[in-house]
């Protein structure tokens, strides 16, 4: 499935808009990964325990949202786009959202 942040496809032209497509994923930080980040804080940089944690978050909300892409009909997902937000203290949400889509190859062009 092609996904691009763009409103078109060169190359392409989309022939169906499906509607809205979206995948949530809600995490939280343990006890332990917050003590490690803490330590990691202490020196300064990258702060590696919550970057594995916003990467996990973000990646399943991607995957989600091919899910329900797919579930849809869409070979495509136009304009995606994340947005995140802490919900609690400790809990974040990741929501990968986008335009479901069927596309069509223009004349010349591979997929």
């Amino acid at each position: 499935m092609l996904v691009v942040t763009t409103n078109d496809m060169p190359g392409y032209r989309i022939v169906r808009v499906l509607g809205l497509a979206r995948g949530l994923s809600v995490r939280s930080r343990s006890i332990v990964g917050n003590v490690g980040a803490s330590l990691q804080m202490l020196k300064g940089g990258n702060i590696s325990i919550y970057t594995k944690l916003a990467e996990t978050a973000r990646q399943e909300a991607f995957d989600l949202l091919l899910v329900q892409a797919r579930e849809m009909g869409a070979n495509a997902v136009v304009a995606m786009r994340y947005d995140a937000n802490e919900i609690a203290s400790a809990v974040t949400e990741v929501l990968a959202y986008g335009t479901a889509v069927v596309i069509e190859a223009n004349d010349g062009a591979s997929g």
